[in-house]
């Protein structure tokens, strides 16, 4: 008989019917959640197969057959009324949506009077048990087939799957009181006028406006007003950039006139930078909230052109402003996302963005997700820019309920919201409110639409405005007057017109005025560093023997770590002993010598807790407990800071944005991404392009966020070589013409002035350094950071404590200190260098017995260019040809940006032989001082660059 039961899936329908009208039971239905089966009506042919069951036997002849038991299908939810918000149309001829569809179920209209007892899993009822079964389909209409559609029956929790059933099935649940209707109506006027206003001022601008979604300002203020009654006081908002300045305005509350001056072509800015376009910038503001009168901050986080790009950021700035309130739970900081249906649907961001809300270490306890819905991205319909049904249906791979509403009926928005707002306050879950609305003007005001969507357009012409709809509502059931919604109108008109009084009299434009994320106290009140000096890096020795007696120790009884694992804790503590520190044990003493500092330190990215090289270890594993892990670094000292360490998912664009958000939080943390391999960053080059790289320029924010780079030609193919150098340099913004002037605090200037710092460190200790040099410096700048892989063993590739100790600092270049610097005038060639390949310089000189003819100077930091040591290193070196010497690779590497700096730096005098470039690959320099030579053939030639002379490159 069990094996009877399995075969309807193999045999099909037929098989089916057959086994049952033998009456042996085929398999009982029963949903994903524990519990009996429903009770289900009996099917037509009075059968006895349940409803449920003839369902199946159809689905197997024709999957088409049968709808998924969706009321949201059928729901009303384009207010255009010309567009399925669900782009499968197909209506089964089962469903229940007139009358004359009762035969189906062998039901006469007589039978819609007769009384049915209602199952326990419904809330249609209220106090009654029974209802008629007229009253039962009305009620279930009313609930799921109106202008609020909801998906919830994929999501495997009863009780979460109740919850929601309850809040929306429940009678009354949805009735408001006169006074918020008020309120509801004073927003809608507060929404759309603003954006009239605009329009009449500004009429050629670009401004993005919400019109056609005027409801989405109610809808954020309403997640507000619940999540602030529910206990929260911290809101982050991410948004595109379709109807930012009104939420500027009337969400976040920024000062009219603030906004309104950003249109004057001839406002100088006063700070650094460039600037952004007005409908990109964001804001931070605390205020009291009116509904709860407790106080909130708001925080709308600033956004390039890149739609979704801002999701991983939010969601990083979210979990760190958890972390430093010792939130673990999400209930006093939260984050909002508003997305563009199009864009949320085709951005792989958004995925990777979802797939981060439930890992232990990027977890921010739920985000409410709303969707402006315009049924259109730019000029491309929906069925061609999505294959699923749904512009949301990304959101379900992680059981997020997802509430579509037309977007014409203020009341059912506002009551979703809440709902949304509640959801998340209470599962600690994400939620998704999708808008189903439409975009009154084209992609931007001054974008025809007509072009490509002619009929969606000539409805939407003819479409009154929902504020009308909704005022009209209210006046004929007598809430409001028609003077009461006029002088309402009236005072909102006003107060525009004085801001924009205001606005004519600002002559100069204050970028910071715009920040998203202050630092209070980190700058002066001007927004200046306090100083313009760095302070030793060094640390005392006895710090750093007790940071490398735990690294080379387990802290926990009874732990049992894998003998492999004790080899190389045996190898720290040798290390430690004799002073010295390889790469991996110089990282341990810069993370634990801030952590005994207070700064807290956060290393996240794919496998760091082993290290991709298996170098690292900062997370031991119980070889016979699962799941028992012991991290040494947080047993350094009883009051030291946190020290996070995580694994991330295998994204870098939603991880790398994840922590540039948690670094925008604080500038008391050093804040770490390490990339699998260097070259994994290309999948993240938006982040680095659009916030990493321009982030202070155009929005005067600074960030320390450090990239970790693997990087070095080591015969593992291109991809898992090279980290792309010259990206990062070209991006640089350091001028290569200009000479500089050498001023005692030039160092630091230097860093101040750049957009961020790369560096390609050659020993242990400047690694050790220039980590540390990141929190100390009196501002923040990015770190890239280009890492080694065979370095992480060299025997040469170790640093003594002498080179960490106090009074020690990072060195930007390391010079000659071996016999040639001691006679420098007999000097034949000096070559600058940078990473690995100095190791390799070094060993064929010895081999040639060349030690006092050619000086090797490392180039450690890289952009900015130290022109001020180059210039002292070939001033030493009067007699010496000059070369600069990279690994060989077919891409530019350093050569576009090391070349003309050294020119600039050298004043043209004196050649420079560039090597570890194929001349033959290389374009031409237009430069007689220029000469490409191949490393292989200059250490062939015994480090002999006369050997090339008159050959044309």
């Amino acid at each position: 008989m069990n094996q009877l039961r399995l075969l309807p899936s193999r045999l099909g329908a037929q098989a089916v019917r057959l086994l049952a009208a033998h009456e042996v039971p085929v398999f009982g239905w029963r949903s994903r959640s524990s519990g009996p089966p429903a009770t289900l009506p009996s099917s037509k042919d009075g059968g006895s197969s349940s409803y449920m069951e003839e369902m199946y036997f159809a689905w197997l002849e024709n999957p088409r057959s049968v709808h998924k038991i969706r009321g949201h299908h059928v729901a009303q939810l384009d207010p255009l009324g010309i567009l399925d918000a669900d782009l499968d149309s197909f209506v089964p001829s089962d469903l229940i949506t007139t009358i004359d569809k009762l035969a189906f179920y062998d039901l006469q209209e007589a039978d819609l009077d007769k009384e049915f007892q209602l199952p326990t899993t419904t809330f249609i009822g209220g106090s009654e048990n029974t209802l008629s079964l007229r009253e039962i389909i009305r009620r279930l209409e009313n609930t799921y087939c109106q202008h609020i559609g909801l998906e919830f029956m994929f999501i495997n929790d009863v009780e979460q799957c109740q919850w929601i059933r309850q809040k929306f099935e429940t009678p009354g649940v949805m009735q408001f009181s006169s006074e918020e209707k008020r309120t509801l109506l004073a927003r809608l006027v507060r929404s759309m006028r603003f954006e009239d206003f605009l329009a009449r001022k500004w009429s050629s601008e670009k401004r993005f406006g919400l019109e056609g979604c005027e409801v989405m300002i109610p809808a954020l203020k309403t997640i507000i007003d619940k999540s602030s009654e529910m206990g929260i006081e911290n809101v982050i908002l991410g948004m595109p950039h379709r109807g930012r300045l009104n939420v500027l305005a009337n969400v976040i509350r920024k000062d009219l006139e603030q906004i309104f001056c950003q249109f004057d072509p001839k406002l100088e800015a006063a700070d650094e930078g460039s600037g952004d376009v007005k409908y990109h910038l964001g804001m931070y503001h605390e205020r009291i909230n009116r509904v709860t009168n407790r106080n909130i901050t708001l925080s709308l986080v600033a956004n390039p052109s890149h739609l979704e790009a801002v999701d991983p950021v939010v969601q990083g700035k979210t979990k760190a402003e958890q972390f430093y309130r010792g939130d673990a739970q999400g209930k006093k900081v939260m984050s909002i996302l508003v997305h563009g249906d199009a864009a949320f649907a085709g951005q792989g961001v958004v995925y990777e963005t979802f797939h981060l809300s439930d890992l232990p270490s990027y977890t921010t306890n739920g985000t409410v997700h709303v969707v402006v819905n315009n049924q259109i991205g730019f000029t491309t319909d929906p069925r061609m820019a999505r294959s699923s049904p749904y512009p949301t249906d990304v959101a379900r791979v992680v059981n997020a309920p997802i509430f579509h509403v037309n977007a014409d009926d203020p009341e059912a928005v506002i009551y979703v919201c809440s709902v949304a707002a509640e959801w998340r306050n209470t599962f600690n879950k994400d939620v998704v409110v999708d808008l189903v609305c439409y975009r009154r003007r084209g992609h931007n005001e001054m974008d025809e639409p007509m072009f490509t969507q002619p009929l969606m357009y000539k409805q939407i012409h003819r479409q009154v405005p929902v504020l009308k709809k909704y005022a009209d509502k209210l006046i004929a059931e007598g809430t409001v007057t028609l003077q009461e919604f006029e002088e309402e109108i009236a005072k909102y008109d006003r107060i525009c017109e004085e801001a924009y009084g205001r606005s004519k009299d600002k002559k100069i434009l204050h970028i910071k005025h715009w920040l998203d994320s202050p630092w209070p106290g980190f700058f002066n009140v001007d927004g200046e560093p306090k100083s313009m000096t760095c302070p030793a890096t060094g640390i005392p020795e006895d710090v750093l023997t007790h940071i490398g007696s735990v690294a080379s120790s387990v802290p926990l009884e009874d732990f049992k770590i894998h003998t492999g694992l004790s080899r190389i804790l045996r190898g720290r503590a040798d290390m430690t002993k004799n002073r010295t520190v390889d790469w991996a044990l110089a990282e341990y003493m810069a993370f634990g010598s801030l952590l005994k500092e207070g700064i807290h330190v956060r290393l996240s990215g794919q496998d760091v807790e082993r290290g991709t090289f298996s170098h690292r270890h900062h997370v031991l594993h119980d070889q016979e407990v699962d799941r028992r892990t012991c991290v040494p670094m947080n047993h350094l000292w009883p009051d030291q800071a946190p020290y996070t360490v995580c694994n991330s998912s295998l994204s870098e664009y939603g991880v790398l944005g994840f922590e540039l958000g948690y670094a925008m939080a604080s500038p008391n943390a050093l804040v770490l991404w390490e990339a699998q391999f260097g070259d994994f960053h290309n999948t993240a080059q938006c982040i680095i392009d659009q916030f990493i790289s321009t982030g202070q320029a155009k929005w005067v924010r600074h960030n320390g966020i450090v990239l970790l780079l693997p990087h070095g030609m080591e015969g593992m193919g291109p991809e898992h070589s090279s980290a792309r150098p010259e990206r990062f340099l070209q991006m640089s913004n350091d001028d290569s013409d200009a000479y500089p002037a050498f001023t005692k605090d030039f160092e630091v200037s230097q860093l101040y002035d750049c957009n961020w710092i790369v560096v390609n460190c050659s020993t242990p200790a400047n690694y050790f350094h220039v980590l540390r040099r990141q929190i100390l410096l009196p501002f923040r700048k990015p770190l890239i950071i280009f890492t080694p892989k065979s370095l992480l063993r060299h025997p040469e590739a170790k640093s003594s404590f002498d080179q960490m100790v106090s009074g020690t600092s990072f060195q930007r270049v390391i010079p000659e200190d071996g016999a040639a610097a001691q006679a420098p005038e007999q000097v034949q060639r000096l070559i600058f260098c940078t990473g690995k390949v100095y190791y390799d310089l070094v060993k064929e000189r010895s081999s040639q017995g060349l030690e006092e003819k050619v000086a090797i100077t490392r180039l450690e930091q890289i952009s900015p260019f130290p022109f001020d040591l180059i210039k002292q290193e070939a001033e030493k070196y009067p007699g010496a040809e000059l070369a600069w010497c990279q690994e060989e690779h077919k891409n530019m590497g350093y050569y576009d940006y090391i070349s003309p700096r050294f020119m600039t730096i050298l004043r043209r005098t004196r050649p420079i032989w560039y090597v570890g470039r194929d001349p033959a690959a290389a374009p031409a320099t237009g430069n007689r001082n220029t000469h490409l030579v191949s490393l292989k053939k200059f250490l062939d030639t015994a480090f002999n660059l006369q050997a090339f002379e008159g050959k044309t490159f």
